[in-house]
């Protein structure tokens, strides 16, 4: 009996090491967001920028819950004004702008790859196939909102917010599909 208590303790302790690790990770992907998005390419109205590839990570790396908070951490950190977003900006005026649906795209697309990627023995072709599917619901959040905002029709939207990002967006969906299927097991200490 006293051996029994003795392993649910150990367990009890492991699984909250083990939560506090995750919730660790979430706060340095949220970290790693906010200085991949300060690597850009200025276009217009929509600047490229490497942000989306950290929350593709973040999603490939801790799953749909963490990769989620991950990103729900970065969003609330830049609403607060920390100049967390491209160019060193921050505040709640940068989600009404045209870049503000992708911004918000963010959180659900690290849902999306985290959901999708845990549905997969983390293979590399299949997490291609999780993270572009995961990349696609940033899309849909970004085209809405700039459609919403600017009253273009859906193929000016798409010619200006998608087209000229699909080979950038491809690099980054084949470099986070490698790091995870690559990387995740020891990033979590999984054996």
């Amino acid at each position: 009996s006293r051996i029994i208590n003795l392993e649910k303790i150990e367990r009890g302790v492991s699984m909250g090491n083990t939560k506090i690790r995750m919730q660790v990770l979430a706060a340095l992907f949220a970290a790693a967001c906010a200085v991949l998005a300060q690597l850009i390419i200025p276009i217009q109205p929509v600047p490229i920028s490497l942000a989306s590839l950290g929350a593709m990570l973040a999603g490939g790396f801790l799953g749909k819950r963490y990769g989620f908070l991950a990103l729900l951490i970065y969003l609330l950190l830049g609403a607060a004004g920390v100049p967390v977003f491209s160019m060193f900006r921050g505040g709640i005026h940068m989600f009404a702008g045209p870049t503000g649906g992708f911004l918000l795209g963010f959180a659900p697309m690290a849902f999306a790859v985290g959901w999708l990627c845990e549905k997969t023995e983390y293979k590399f072709i299949k997490l291609f196939g999780a993270v572009f599917l995961g990349n696609l619901v940033c899309y849909v959040f970004g085209i809405a909102w700039f459609v919403y905002l600017t009253h273009t029709d859906m193929w000016t939207a798409l010619t200006l917010c998608v087209f000229p990002f699909i080979p950038g967006d491809l690099l980054k969906i084949v470099l986070s599909a490698f790091l995870v299927s690559r990387y995740r097991n020891r990033l979590l200490r999984i054996r």
